[in-house]
């Protein structure tokens, strides 16, 4: 059963899940559960949550649900585990060097559009400069910020019952 933070709808009974069902099925996307993301859930569940938001914003606005949908399930499509992650000299901090890989990483898996990877870029708004062209990005940007404070709070919150 896949479901969202903070949500009590299971995402496959969901118009949402038709937009994302090739994205979320596919083995280089499955592969993100097997990192740890902001501390208590993995990286995966995380797409998924911020997907599932990114695209009930879009739909309220009016705007592209569909490529905010898809954007949001890849926009941290990296490999490495960046607590353990070394970097080197010159290198990009993660913040700005992720977004990119993540980029690189779905344009090699996915057809991607000029929204989508736009989203997948900006996604990190405002801790790098690169400023959101679309409203797509601006949703992103909302539902990832939203989704990174609950799967925190939520898991402390359980510590204290």
């Amino acid at each position: 059963m896949i479901k969202a933070i903070c949500s009590k709808k299971i995402i496959k009974d969901m118009v949402y899940y038709s937009y994302v069902e090739d994205i979320i099925n596919d083995e280089n996307v499955q592969r993100l559960a097997e990192y740890k993301h902001h501390h208590y859930t993995t990286r995966l569940q995380h797409c998924i949550n911020v997907s599932y938001y990114t695209y009930l914003i879009c739909r309220k606005w009016g705007i592209d649900e569909r490529s905010g949908a898809r954007a949001g399930l890849l926009h941290d499509l990296f490999f490495y585990n960046r607590r353990e992650y070394i970097r080197k000299a010159g290198e990009a901090f993660h913040n700005s060097r992720h977004p990119k890989m993540a980029l690189e990483n779905a344009s090699r898996i996915f057809d991607i559009n000029p929204i989508e990877r736009d989203i997948i870029l900006k996604h990190m708004w405002p801790c790098t400069l690169a400023f959101p062209k679309y409203k797509e990005t601006v949703a992103i940007i909302i539902a990832d910020k939203y989704c990174a404070v609950m799967e925190f709070l939520l898991c402390r919150m359980k510590r204290f019952r």
